[in-house]
């Protein structure tokens, strides 16, 4: 019979029934009677009434019976953590067992009971059981290691538990070091510190190689993905790891290959490109990863997703493997897609023509989404590989006399694309995309179209009626194709004035005055702006030469590629997202590629600071291209003067606001008012590191904009020029608001310059929170330091709280986010403390005097929205005083009272 019969409901089947059978001498009944009572746990009844009776159950010999009261007790210990207790004595018993099963399920268990009471119990069986005779218990006891980490990571340090693994990972059984590696791998990314907790030698790594041979699958796994974090000294030695893993290419598990191919193309990157070993490595990279595409179709999507990574790194591995990326008719629609995307990335002009063959095939299925993705690939085929842009032209041609409306419009689409890459090409069939103009009803063709229209309106005589027809339903239209459109008309206004005046005023009214859109609005003012005061302006400006599209628009970020290149075969290579974004309370997650080794040491390498985290970003910018900026995204005095004009186009008087002060201002080299405290410059960048460039610098906050102060000293004996700038994703999005601007500075001469910055660029969390890595170049070298940010800088003018929400929000923020500093030896008053702080953007909201001492209430308002509400307590005649933060976000703490603190004692 087989166990089903347990979870058949019986008549008289209650607790009190079950714990009378527990307590039977009989073993067989008492066995049964433990079954009946896992049944009911299992269907979800409560049976921790019977915690007391299964208890009494462990003493026995029966391996079956001790298996079902520890499933018992890890369900409802952590719900009974007193009853639990109970069970120690027993649990410390097995583990001295004679039998190594139960030695190894009873330290098993031991591990997954969650309870703090047991964990200190736990520490003596686990050291004996780590040092056991038999391998099972100590590859069991490896695991428990990790388990015990995550519920008292100090605990494991303390007791010693990381040395004994260290040992392990000698150990003789394959096994033993498989599970040490994976304990260790588990217990680095949940460390609190992010730092590896053991490092890894050469000797060690040996130990690990020898292992892989003999443990099974899984643990190659945790031996491969330790290995692909570990560092080689050198080339010779990533050759020689390299040399000892190929042969788990040609294992029959996924997850083996996939781990392979991971260290392998890691560890390429410090290898010499021309070498007869890559080269030999890249041809046997290619059959392991066809053979993936073999399997089913979820092990297919994982290994091609996979795949795409590894082409956009290192194409030259599948360039010859084009066919098995052929799309078949029994593949799912996700593998479809998959495929077609990396056909596209190996496209060359070797296979162009076997390519679009198929291309052209795919756009006669009748799945409407893959037929889509297959005609916007040819015209991605077209974009890359120039030889081949006739003949997709010609491609899309035909596709477009099918009159199928959803190949017609995305063929529209791509050919706008084709136009912009060459222009002047292939203009001649515009006419044929004009007679499918009706029959267009999505927002991204439609917008293409206009533009078209817009773009080579000279060459279209019908081109105003054209444009007018999609001006008759303009607030039906979506927001991309109004843009367009108002674009499109002014293009053509700029080029046939004579006859489309009415035209371009019935576009910048329903722009300006009939819509709600901002965006919309914003262009339509700037346009009626330019229109009015300086038509050739415009002509320059809006008829300007557009830059040629790139070839490959979709690539991954290089960055971001290399992160998820050290992350193959785990679910970030399937997003395609690294694992911070969606792994939450890990450290240690984000990896980068080794740097190649190089024959001699670089003179600026020393520059690189130590917090590398994101340097990488930095090391990837364009600093040769000319000076570019990213403006901040509310632009006041632009509006004001935009708003002026308009007024003044309309015979209206509009007065000048103080943002358009300010801008004048700038215009005419009044210096802006400087507030609040700004602390001394600090050496950034010493002469010899910067090649005689020397570079002092702070940062101030100047009329509500963030000010990057730096001082200039030219000590090497050549002029410097062409300064440029380029700061690292950080943790405010700080990014210049303007260029930088340094005249050319001559030997032995100073200069003082002031860069404005925006928060307005990408954000990326940094350690410490306020840390700014920046790259410079000059005529000489490009050269990286990191500098601190004071927090004061971040605090914004419109801080100010009413008094009833910040009580409100103060009782809102739950009671741990609140933490406490004492400032010491502060040597000012209570009005001195308001004033100050006021000059800051810290605004005191109210003021109480209890029991002698002076309570001050402020709130502070950050750049990026994050509200921080203070208490002040000051003594009279004390020179300490109590500061306690309240905030959503505890991160930004040490930084506010390290502001308050410099302010205090400026």
């Amino acid at each position: 019979m087989t166990d089903s019969k347990y979870f058949t409901t019986t008549k008289k089947g209650e607790i009190f029934e079950l714990k009378s059978e527990l307590n039977s001498d009989k073993k067989e009944k008492k066995r049964e009677a433990v079954k009946k009572v896992i049944a009911s746990m299992t269907v979800g009844k409560d049976v921790s009434a019977l915690f007391p009776d299964v208890v009494n159950c462990m003493q026995t010999d029966n391996l079956e019976l001790k298996k079902l009261v520890y499933l018992y007790l890890m369900n409802y210990a952590k719900s009974h953590p007193d009853m639990a207790i109970m069970a120690v004595n027993t649990f410390v018993k097995d583990c001295e067992d004679t039998n190594p099963l139960i030695r190894a399920l009873a330290v098993r268990t031991m591990g997954c009971i969650r309870v703090d009471k047991i964990t200190e119990y736990l520490c003596e069986p686990l050291r004996k059981c780590l040092k056991d005779e038999d391998p099972y218990v100590r590859k069991t006891a490896a695991v428990c290691v990790a388990k015990l980490y995550d519920i008292n990571a100090q605990l494991v340090e303390d007791q010693g538990f990381l040395d004994q693994l260290k040992e392990l990972l000698s150990d003789s059984n394959p096994m033993v070091v498989a599970n040490t590696v994976a304990a260790l791998s588990e217990m680095n990314e949940s460390s609190p510190s992010g730092s590896p907790l053991i490092e890894m030698n050469a000797q060690t790594i040996n130990k690990l190689l020898t292992a892989l041979n003999e443990c099974t699958e899984w643990g190659q796994v945790f031996i491969l993905d330790s290995l692909a974090n570990y560092s080689p000294k050198n080339e010779r030695e990533a050759q020689s790891i390299c040399e000892r893993i190929t042969p788990r290419l040609a294992h029959a598990n996924a997850a083996v290959v996939l781990s392979a191919v991971k260290v392998l193309i890691k560890f390429m990157e410090m290898l010499s490109s021309e070498t007869d070993f890559v080269s030999t490595l890249t041809k046997k990279l290619a059959p392991p990863l066809v053979t993936l595409l073999s399997s089913e179709p979820e092990v297919q999507y994982v290994a091609l997703r996979n795949i795409n990574l590894i082409v956009q790194k290192r194409p030259d591995i599948l360039k010859h493997e084009m066919k098995v990326f052929f799309v078949k008719y029994n593949d799912p629609i996700y593998v479809k897609l998959e495929k077609l995307d990396i056909m596209i990335r190996l496209a060359s002009q070797a296979n162009i023509a076997q390519v679009l063959s198929e291309l052209k095939e795919y756009a006669t299925e009748v799945d409407v989404d893959f037929v889509r993705k297959a005609v916007r690939a040819i015209g991605r085929c077209a974009i890359k590989v120039e030889q081949s842009a006739e003949r997709c032209v010609s491609t899309l041609l035909d596709l477009i006399q099918t009159k199928v409306n959803y190949v017609v419009q995305e063929a529209i689409v791509v050919i706008k694309d084709i136009f912009r890459k060459y222009p002047n090409k292939y203009e001649s069939i515009i006419s044929t995309l004009c007679e499918n103009l009706d029959t267009l009803d999505e927002p991204e063709a439609r917008a293409s179209m206009i533009w078209i229209i817009g773009e080579y309106a000279e060459r279209i005589d019908n081109a105003d009626e054209l444009l007018e027809s999609f001006l008759e339903g303009f607030h039906d239209e979506n927001t991309q194709v109004q843009l367009q459109l108002l674009t499109a008309i002014v293009k053509l206004f700029l080029k046939r004035p004579s006859d489309t005046q009415e035209l371009v005023q019935q576009v910048l009214s329903l722009a300006t005055q009939d819509s709600d859109n901002p965006d919309l609005r914003d262009r339509g003012f700037i346009y009626w702006r330019l229109l009015s005061t300086d038509p050739a302006a415009a002509k320059e400006v809006v008829l300007a030469e557009k830059p040629l599209i790139s070839e490959e628009t979709d690539l991954l970020e290089p960055t971001l590629l290399d992160e998820l290149i050290c992350h193959i075969s785990s679910l970030a290579s399937v997003y395609h997202k690294p694992p911070t974004t969606f792994v939450e309370g890990r450290a240690g997650l984000r990896k980068s590629l080794p740097a190649k080794t190089e024959p001699t040491p670089q003179p600026s390498a020393s520059v690189i600071p130590a917090q590398d985290s994101l340097i990488g970003d930095l090391l990837s910018m364009d600093l040769n291209a000319p000076p570019t900026y990213n403006p901040p995204s509310a632009t006041p005095p632009v509006v004001d003067l935009l708003a002026t004009g308009l007024d003044n186009l309309l015979g209206n008087d509009a007065p000048v606001s103080s943002t358009t002060t300010g801008l004048l201002g700038d215009i005419f080299g009044i210096a802006p008012v400087v507030t609040g405290y700004i602390a001394p410059k600090q050496m950034w960048l010493p002469a010899d590191k910067g090649k005689g460039l020397e570079l002092w610098g702070t940062f101030s906050r100047k009329n509500g904009q963030i000010s990057m102060d730096f001082t200039f000293h030219n000590k090497a004996m050549q002029p410097m020029m062409d300064f440029a700038i380029q700061l690292n994703k950080n943790s405010f999005g700080l990014t210049p608001a303007k260029p930088l601007l340094v005249t050319p500075l001559q030997p032995r001469l100073s200069q003082e310059v002031s860069l404005p910055l925006a928060t307005t660029g990408a954000i990326q969390r940094m350690e410490p929170l306020t840390n700014l890595q920046v790259a410079l170049k000059n005529n000489i070298d490009v050269f990286y330091f990191a500098t601190i940010v004071p927090m004061h800088v971040y605090f914004v003018e419109d801080g100010q709280m009413d008094k009833r929400l910040f009580l409100q929000t103060w009782k809102d923020i739950p009671a741990q986010n609140e933490v406490q500093y004492i400032l010491s030896n502060v040597q000012c008053n209570t009005e001195t403390v308001v004033q100050k702080m006021q000059q800051n953007n810290v605004f005191t909201i109210a003021k109480r005097n209890v029991e002698g001492q002076d309570m001050l209430y402020q709130s502070i308002k950050l750049t990026n929205g994050i509200w921080i509400l203070n208490e002040l307590k000051i003594s009279p005649g004390s020179p300490n005083i109590t500061l306690s933060l309240k905030s959503v976000s505890l991160d930004i703490a040490p930084g506010v009272c390290q502001s308050y603190d410099a302010i205090l004692h400026s």
